[in-house]
C-alpha cells in the first residue's frame, strides 16, 4: 500500500468546519500579536529617537559630575565666555564652525485651562539653528521677549491628549505667562519634546546666571579633539567635552535593562499565545480521533496526519500574525508616547513586523506540534471503535 500525503486543502477545510473555535483562536492570536507589536515598536521608536537625536558634527560642553542629565549642568556665564571666545575660535582654522549656549530644565507649567503639567524647557539664542541643523520652525516665527517656541511633541510630553497647542495661546511658567509665537520641528529627536524660549528670558525668570551646556558645530574630528583637550587642560572651569551623539549613545547604554525588559515581554506574551494555540490543536486532535484512524486505514501515513495539523496550527499562528501587524501599521505605527527622556512615537518598522510574524509562526508551530505528535502515536484500532 502506497502512503499519501494529505493535500493542502484539507488543513484549511479542517479550520472552515470548526469556525467559532477557530475565530477564536485566530482572535487571541492576533491580540497576542498585536501586543508583541506594540511592545517592539515601544524598543524601537526609543531607539531610533535617541539614534536622530544630536548632530553627526555636533559636540557639548557641560560640566563635570553631573551625571547623565544635562539639568544638573552648571556653568557660570564667565566660563561660558570662555568657552565661546577660547575654543568656539571662533575660526574655521580651529575648526569650529558656530556654538550655541543653552540653558536647559524640568519645570512646572500651568495652561490656560488652570491644568498643571511638567514640561522640559531650554533658553537658546538664534544661532541654535547652526549648530542644530535638524530643527526648523514649522509654523509661526522666532520669540520675542516672553514668547516660547514648542517642539511637535510637547502635547505628548505635556499629557495634554487631544488637545493642541495653538500658536497665540499663553502657557504659564516660572510665574509668568508666556505666548506660543511658533512650533518647530526636530526629525524625531528628543528636541522635539520641548520647549523653547530666549536664552536671556529664561535666565532672568529662573534668576540664573549660568548655562547648562555649549553645543558646539565642529567641521571635523580634530575640532572635536582640540575641545576636549581645552577642557583638559582648562581644570579649573571644571568642564568636560563630548559628541554630542556619543552622548546619546550613553543614554541608549542606560536604557539598554528597558530594552532587555521589553523582549523578555514579547516572550511571556508569545509563551501565553502559545497555550491559546495548544488548546486549539488539542481539541481539534480529540475532536478528529475516529477521523484520523479512518485516515490511516485508507493509507495516510501517521506523519502526513501530524504534519496536518501542524500545518493547521501554522496557518492559525500566521493568520493571527498577519491580522496583528496590519492592525499595528494603521492604528499604532506613529502612536505618540510618553517617556522619562521626553516624548517619542511607536515604531512598527520591518524588525517589529518580523518580530510579529516570527512570533505567530512558532507560536503556530509549536502550538500544534505536541497535538500533532499524538495524532501521529494514535493506535488506528482504538480510534476506529472511538465515537
Amino acid at each position: 500500500m502506497n502512503l499519501r500525503v494529505l493535500p493542502w486543502e484539507y488543513g484549511i477545510r479542517n479550520l472552515l468546519r470548526r469556525p467559532t473555535r477557530s475565530l477564536l483562536t485566530l482572535g487571541a492570536l492576533a491580540i497576542v500579536s498585536i501586543l508583541i507589536l506594540v511592545t517592539v515598536g515601544f524598543i524601537q521608536g526609543l531607539t531610533k529617537t535617541l539614534d536622530v537625536s544630536g548632530g553627526k558634527q555636533t559636540a557639548i560642553v557641560f560640566s563635570i559630575n553631573m551625571g547623565e542629565n544635562l539639568e544638573y549642568s552648571s556653568i557660570p556665564m564667565s566660563s561660558g565666555d570662555v568657552v565661546a571666545g577660547n575654543v568656539a575660535g571662533i575660526t574655521k582654522t580651529d575648526g569650529v564652525l558656530d556654538v550655541s549656549a543653552e540653558l536647559f530644565l524640568g519645570t512646572q507649567l500651568q495652561l490656560e485651562d488652570g491644568s498643571e503639567t511638567f514640561g522640559l524647557l531650554r533658553g537658546v539664542t538664534s544661532r541654535v539653528f547652526r549648530v542644530r541643523e535638524q530643527v526648523s520652525i514649522t509654523e509661526g516665527r522666532w520669540p520675542e521677549p516672553g514668547e516660547i517656541l514648542v517642539g511637535s511633541m510637547v502635547e505628548t510630553k505635556l499629557g495634554l491628549g487631544a488637545k493642541h497647542l495653538e500658536v497665540g495661546d499663553a502657557i504659564e511658567l516660572e510665574g509668568e505667562s508666556w505666548k506660543i509665537s511658533g512650533r518647530f520641528a526636530a526629525g524625531g529627536s528628543v528636541f522635539e519634546s520641548e520647549i523653547w524660549c530666549r536664552l536671556t528670558d529664561l535666565q532672568q525668570a529662573t534668576r540664573r546666571e549660568d548655562l547648562s551646556l555649549v553645543a558646539i558645530k565642529c567641521e571635523d574630528d580634530a575640532a572635536f579633539s582640540k575641545l576636549e583637550l581645552f577642557c583638559r587642560q582648562r581644570y579649573d572651569l571644571e568642564l568636560q567635552s563630548v559628541a554630542e551623539r556619543e552622548y546619546y549613545a550613553t543614554l541608549q547604554r542606560d536604557y539598554a535593562p528597558i530594552r532587555t525588559l521589553g523582549w523578555t515581554m514579547v516572550g511571556l506574551i508569545s509563551i501565553a499565545g502559545l497555550f491559546a494555540g495548544l488548546n486549539t490543536m488539542f481539541g481539534a486532535v480529540i475532536g478528529r480521533t475516529r477521523e484520523m484512524a479512518m485516515l490511516q486505514a485508507i493509507g495516510y501515513s501517521r506523519r502526513a496526519i501530524m504534519l496536518s495539523v501542524i500545518q493547521e496550527g501554522v496557518l492559525l499562528g500566521m493568520g493571527g500574525a498577519i491580522i496583528g501587524a496590519l492592525v499595528s501599521l494603521l492604528w499604532i505605527d506613529g502612536l505618540a508616547i510618553r517617556f522619562t527622556m521626553g516624548a517619542f512615537e511607536l515604531k512598527v518598522d520591518q524588525i517589529a513586523v518580523l518580530a510579529g510574524c516570527a512570533a505567530g509562526f512558532v507560536m503556530g508551530l509549536l502550538g500544534s506540534l505536541i497535538p500533532g505528535v499524538r495524532a501521529m502515536k494514535q493506535d488506528i484500532v482504538l480510534g476506529l471503535k472511538s465515537i
